[in-house]
This record gives structure tokens, C-alpha cells and sequence, in this order.
């Protein structure tokens, strides 16, 4: 099994930034695409962006494009989402997720429901 904690949500105001953290652990995610979503009050849970189990390859949501930056450090197990220029948008729930089926080394996994694992979420609010 493997257990995600995300970390490093907060309250900031518009155009600051923030960095979450996904700590993995149980057993190694350096062979799982990982990704982030997203669920804002009222709203149903979107994906913001995913990374291949390499890191070769990294896919965003277009509302987050160009902002976001997402990355992962295998021999730590860790995933990170450095967020800029944040807007009142981007409120939401963060939540950090693993596939481990996927074979490929470029592949991102998108859709939520290929995903396995699930951290508990972080909540990041934007004020305008």
C-alpha cells in the first residue's frame, strides 16, 4: 500500500505564490505517473496537472498552464507542485494522486479514475 501526504497549503493573497509537497511512503512511487487535482466548494474534483514516472513528461490543465510547475524527486519519493500567480481561482482543496500501472515512461495520466492513491488534501485559498 502506499500512503500520500500533501503539505504546504495555505492562505495568500493573488499573484503570490505556494509550493505543495507530496510525501509518498509504503513503498516506492519512482515507477507510478503521479498527478495533482483540484476540488473548489460546490464543484467536482479536476485534474491540474500530471507527471510520467520518469519526470520526462509533464501535462497541465490550461487554467493552470504557464503558472504551475510540477515536478518530482524519485529518489525521495516526493512530488511537488510550485504554484505562481495564484488567483481566487485557484481555491481549492489540493489533492496529490499515483497510478501504478502505467508501463510507459512518457505517459501522463489524466483522468482521476486510473488513479490508485490518494493523500487527504491540502487546502490552498486565494484571496483577491
Amino acid at each position: 500500500q502506499v500512503q500520500l501526504v500533501e503539505s504546504g497549503g495555505g492562505l495568500v493573497q493573488a499573484g503570490d505564490s505556494l509550493r505543495l509537497s507530496c510525501a509518498a511512503s509504503g513503498r516506492t512511487v519512482s515507477s507510478y505517473a503521479m498527478g495533482w487535482f483540484r476540488q473548489a466548494p460546490g464543484k467536482e474534483r479536476e485534474f491540474v496537472a500530471g507527471i510520467s514516472w520518469s519526470g520526462g513528461s509533464t501535462y497541465y490543465a490550461d487554467s493552470v498552464k504557464g503558472r504551475f510547475t510540477i515536478s518530482r524527486d524519485n529518489a525521495e519519493n516526493m512530488m511537488y507542485l510550485q504554484m505562481n500567480s495564484l488567483k481566487p481561482e485557484d481555491t481549492a482543496v489540493y489533492y496529490c494522486a499515483a497510478d501504478p500501472d502505467v508501463v510507459h515512461p512518457r505517459v501522463v495520466v489524466t483522468n482521476e479514475y486510473d488513479y490508485n492513491y490518494w493523500g487527504q488534501g491540502t487546502q490552498v485559498t486565494v484571496s483577491s
